[in-house]
């Protein structure tokens, strides 16, 4: 007796041929109403074909204006006198070399990759360094405010030192940064339909432990130093009897806001994501979920010009004066907001605490 195997789409059928010398011939099919089916994830693909090209593409615009100026600003007036300069000026690189990698990400999206191995690659771990790069100096900076208003005095004293530390420590933040994204580098590559993605041999076995360390070493330590930072800054300034207290108070709430809108929602939904699931649904509805709390969270290399170096009124003058050298606004347009600036009081060296 002969046996020959067919496959299609639907089923399989084994076909059982007549042998010559038996009469008879039979075929069977099997049953699959115990196997479980593929979860269909097309509309997840339309969305992101649309969504995060069009949302990417805002984001890469906004935080290439906004930190290309913070650079400029800094290079061009030579800024950097206090560790805070230094931080601001490390964290728009951070922000900037991680908007320049938007395009490709929005690229992959879209249509296959046809950049090659290496390419993805720096894609994955550009990414990476700018993310822990950018939350290690978030941290740095709320902890040289904690200093400069809790331990003032402390603090005065090692102002000439400052520029020098801020230097090595920011170095140190990079170094991190490129260590902790060895693992994207590893495993991410061009799978046979031309994605570029994290994938790799033994990648399920450390999937789980990367984006534990993600959560913990991106989110949950940052979260605890800032808050604990801001707590004793803000003790600190309700016992400041000054006119710069409330300003110093809506800078404190408007940092913390962002942090905690922009970087929560993508961390819970990540590790929501850790848990396995067999249903398609929830499946895709994380899915879903994981795309737009990512995007939000980006759109904190946009916003962090505005939290940290433009509400510096030293650093808004600069500002100004550079724009003027370069002809984008009028000399009486700067002496009219340096007139209204003094009217209103707000003509000092900072306008809060927190400006640099």
């Amino acid at each position: 007796m002969h046996l020959t195997k067919s496959w299609s789409n639907e089923t399989t059928e084994y076909q059982v041929e007549e042998n010559a010398t038996m009469g008879y011939e039979y075929s069977t099919e099997l049953d699959y109403s115990g196997l479980e089916l593929m979860c269909e994830k097309s509309s997840n693909r339309f969305f992101r074909a649309w969504f995060l090209p069009t949302i990417y593409t805002i984001i890469c615009l906004l935080a290439l204006m906004g930190n290309f100026l913070v650079i400029l600003t800094y290079l061009y007036f030579k800024r950097l006198k206090t560790m805070t300069d230094v931080y601001l000026l490390n964290l728009a690189m951070a922000d900037l070399l991680f908007a320049i990698s938007l395009p490709f990400w929005a690229a992959s999206f879209m249509s296959k990759w046809h950049l090659g191995l290496y390419p993805c690659k720096a894609m994955f771990t550009i990414y990476k360094v700018s993310f822990f790069s950018g939350m290690f100096l978030l941290t740095c900076i709320s902890v040289d405010r904690y200093f400069s208003i809790t331990k003032a005095v402390s603090a005065h004293r090692c102002r000439s030192s400052a520029v020098f530390y801020g230097q090595v420590s920011s170095m140190v933040t990079w170094v991190m940064a490129v260590i902790f994204s060895v693992p994207d580098m590893v495993f991410s590559e061009v799978n046979g339909n031309g994605t570029c993605v994290e994938n790799g041999s033994n990648y399920e076995d450390y999937r789980i432990r990367m984006l534990l360390s993600q959560m913990v070493l991106g989110f949950i330590i940052p979260a605890i130093v800032i808050g604990f930072c801001y707590i004793c800054i803000i003790k600190t300034l309700i016992q400041a009897k000054n006119f710069e207290r409330n300003k110093a108070f809506k800078v404190i709430i408007a940092v913390v806001a962002v942090f905690v809108f922009s970087q929560l929602p993508y961390n819970v939904v990540m590790g929501m994501s850790t848990q396995e699931t067999q249903d398609c649904t929830k499946d895709n509805n994380r899915l879903y979920a994981m795309d737009v709390t990512r995007a939000v969270a980006f759109l904190r290399c946009c916003v962090n010009p505005f939290l940290y170096a433009f509400i510096g009124v030293k650093f808004r003058n600069d500002l100004l004066k550079l724009l003027k050298d370069l002809g984008c606004i009028r000399k009486s347009h700067l002496m009219y907001c340096g007139k209204r600036r003094s009217s209103v009081g707000l003509d000092t060296d900072t306008t809060t605490t927190f400006s640099p």
